[in-house]
């Protein structure tokens, strides 16, 4: 292959390429995971969206395979690559409330932080994910599951329409209006067709301050709290959001000195209503239980969007697997609090995420997200920092996913997936969408992207491919 540095340096940019041996080159090719560590050829640190078309455009005509990167957070290491361009977004990080309409506009490069301290000031949110530094890009395309999920729905059920730069270098709007079949794919799997370089969003009504909390159950007490969990959470009110979380809490944290260093599960809430007393109400039966600690009351919602930040350290290496649910019976129970107890980093967490509500009021076939009908989302979210505990934390998370897939429903969320072997990555980009859905989406790929430039992703190949 032809060395490509020439026509990357000559390229006309609002931004800048940087390449292997510049000043600025080993923060500008690190990714969150080290998990996965290739070496691109260069980086486009992109600037506009014409500079987005023209590394397109420049790694098609130079042989290039091509990464696309939000805030370098893709668990499975898809936005960087081997030799290839990296197109990086990041200096795209504008969020834009309309005060009046509270329609969000933000840009493809921005962070779940940086949306929600550009929103609350005007108490809006838009539904997103829970941990701060992830990228608003890579969560709103595949999903976007968060505090708000059962009272909104996913991010992508509150999007207006997105502006992208197609696998052509062409610039291209897609709403229900306009290029609609277009827009149904980009709802679930929209990095298979371009790079999104604007969002917009209708946000939601969100104050400052939400009510929020958290009960902590020492390890001998877990069967009974995750069968409460079970019974208490059918039949909630959509405001109330919950999550049952099997973590460690960490010493800095305001917890008991018995539980510090200790696994826990913690069934934790974020009521998304006005009045603060109905939220109170609601989780009235976790107060009952009596846990071994408890964390309740109005809460600042840029904390509680942080909160989960110290589980995601700068020198990481993530692994995660998940599976949908449909119940949660005594076997379930057993077998999770078991695998749980085994978990051998601190940072790791095992999430249980109860759905429903608005989440499951969205038709199967108005988006290309499947699942809808699944009550509960386990997610194995496997995370530590040294590469000498590789083999021993992902083989902890691939032994856990296999003793709860027997009674899982099937499908994955593609958040939620780590690094895999191509073959492995294929199977689970497959299992991800009802059939009917992945027939939709691949006629898609087959107009918007029929080479597959875009394939460093959960991937849905075109029928030449």
């Amino acid at each position: 292959m032809p060395d490509a540095t020439p026509a990357l340096r000559s390229l006309r940019l609002d931004g800048r390429v940087v390449l292997p041996g510049d000043d600025g080159w080993a923060e500008a090719h690190t990714v969150w995971n080290r998990l996965v560590d290739p070496q691109p050829a260069a980086i486009l640190q992109a600037a506009s969206p014409n500079d987005v078309a023209a590394g397109i455009t420049a790694a098609k005509r130079n042989q290039l395979p091509l990464a696309v990167r939000g805030a370098g957070r893709n668990l499975a290491g898809d936005s960087t690559v081997e030799g290839g361009l990296v197109i990086d977004l990041g200096r795209l990080d504008d969020v834009g409330v309309n005060p009046g309409t509270r329609v969000v506009t933000v840009e493809g490069g921005a962070t779940l932080g940086d949306l929600d301290r550009g929103t609350i000031g005007y108490q809006t949110g838009v539904p997103a994910g829970t941990a701060s530094g992830t990228g608003v890009g890579g969560l709103a395309v595949a999903g976007g599951i968060g505090w708000l999920t059962r009272a909104y729905g996913l991010s992508i059920d509150n999007l207006l329409d997105v502006y992208l730069v197609t696998a052509a270098g062409e610039h291209v709007h897609a709403s229900p209006q306009e290029n609609s079949d277009l827009f149904w794919g980009m709802r679930g799997a929209g990095s298979n067709f371009g790079v999104v370089t604007r969002f917009e969003f209708q946000g939601v009504p969100l104050a400052p301050e939400v009510y929020a909390g958290a009960a902590w159950f020492s390890q001998r007490r877990w069967r009974d709290a995750l069968r409460f969990y079970a019974e208490w959470t059918p039949g909630l009110p959509d405001q109330l959001t919950t999550m049952a979380r099997f973590l460690v809490p960490m010493a800095h944290w305001d917890a008991p000195e018995e539980l510090v260093g200790q696994p826990v599960l913690s069934i934790g809430w974020c009521w998304a209503g006005s009045d603060m007393s109905r939220g109170e109400d609601a989780v009235e039966a976790v107060l009952g239980t009596e846990p071994d600690h408890l964390i309740a009351g109005p809460t600042n919602w840029l904390d509680l969007q942080t909160r989960n930040d110290d589980f995601f350290p700068d020198d990481a290496r993530a692994y995660f697997k998940s599976l949908y649910f449909d119940d949660f019976s005594d076997d379930i129970v057993a077998t999770l609090s078991e695998y749980a107890a085994a978990a051998p980093s601190a940072l790791t967490a095992v999430e249980i995420h109860h759905l429903e509500g608005a989440f499951g009021r969205v038709d199967e076939d108005a988006t290309a997200f499947g699942n809808r009908d699944a009550r509960y989302l386990l997610n194995l979210r496997g995370t530590w920092t040294e590469a000498a505990d590789d083999a021993t934390n992902i083989g902890w998370v691939r032994d856990t996913w296999s003793a709860m897939e027997r009674y899982a429903r099937g499908g994955h969320y593609a958040n939620f997936l780590g690094h895999e072997e191509e073959r492995e990555a294929r199977a689970q980009a497959r299992d991800s969408y009802p059939p009917k859905t992945w027939d939709r989406l691949v006629e898609l790929k087959n107009e918007w992207d029929p080479l597959n430039l875009f394939r460093l992703n959960r991937n849905i190949p075109p029928s030449r491919l």
